[in-house]
């Protein structure tokens, strides 16, 4: 199936921070096994197929090097960004497994953004046995979590573990037994772990283990902020209609910032720059 296939970085204005993303473009998508063939060629946390090339409605598939994912926000973003760039600014109708996704594009000086507005979020909170056989792959201590946020599963398009700590020093070290916490999370159904500390009431920092996804860490999660946005609305945890940054990535050398935007009600926006990562 011939298309094009795009390198970009999502969530940054510079092509050495952010999270690289594929973005493939075709007038129909390739079948499952080529997708996952391109997507671990191409090595990135994501690639994402898009059909047609043209048109403000079109379907999305993402992969991640090992296997499909349901949704993926840093790939949309920078799908977003080069559809603006080929096709205009606009609004785009992007159709994923989960639900309909729109992605608003423009350039603001100059320089390319997205937003993406999630399908509807839901959380539950997480089941201690969980928390604790999680918390003690993370080497966390169960004295080092933010109960102010509770342990929460919580959905957007994908299910993650959101997990807050109280001091930036506990989120700066991060080591895990990979395959041990892939095996708990192709149980649980769990994408990432979203794993944050609140500097503040509008701003969070975040560090998202994605080893389903066959990743360490991912530097900019945007599937996971919209999650994290909408639980912490919907669980009272916030006064909406809010605005956060959430900085990721920053640990990894690959500094990300994310915008997300939480209405009172529906889906959570979730805006951010995209580079081309090919010269």
């Amino acid at each position: 199936m011939s298309g094009t296939l795009f390198r970009l970085a999502a969530f940054t204005d510079d092509p050495s921070g952010g999270n690289p993303a594929g973005v493939w473009l075709g007038e129909a998508l390739p079948d499952p096994a080529e997708m996952q063939r391109i997507a671990a060629e191409v090595g990135y946390s994501e690639t994402a197929f898009i059909a047609p090339a043209e048109g403000e409605r079109r379907i999305v598939r993402y992969y991640s090097p090992q296997a499909e994912v349901s949704f993926c926000g840093h790939a949309t973003v920078a799908s977003g960004v080069q559809m603006g760039r080929l096709s205009g600014a606009g609004t785009y109708l992007l159709e994923t497994a989960v639900g309909e996704v729109m992605v608003t594009v423009n350039q603001v000086e100059e320089e390319w953004q997205a937003s993406l507005v999630s399908v509807t979020p839901e959380f539950r909170p997480a089941e201690p046995a969980l928390v604790e056989e999680v918390r003690e792959l993370l080497g966390w201590q169960a004295e080092e979590l933010d109960l102010e946020i509770p342990p929460a599963r919580a959905y957007a398009g994908a299910w993650h573990l959101v997990l807050a700590c109280k001091t930036e020093q506990r989120l700066a070290r991060l080591e895990y037994d990979f395959e041990r916490l892939k095996a708990l999370m192709l149980r649980e159904g769990l994408t990432t772990l979203q794993l944050v500390w609140r500097e503040s009431e509008a701003r969070f920092h975040a560090r998202d283990p994605f080893p389903v996804g066959g990743v360490v860490e991912d530097p900019a999660t945007g599937a996971a902020a919209a999650a994290l946005g909408g639980y912490l609305r919907d669980a009272g945890l916030l006064q909406a209609p809010a605005q956060l940054t959430i900085l990721q990535g920053e640990a990894m050398g690959r500094p990300s910032r994310l915008q997300v935007d939480i209405p009172l009600s529906g889906g959570i926006v979730v805006t951010g720059q995209a580079v081309s990562l090919e010269a």
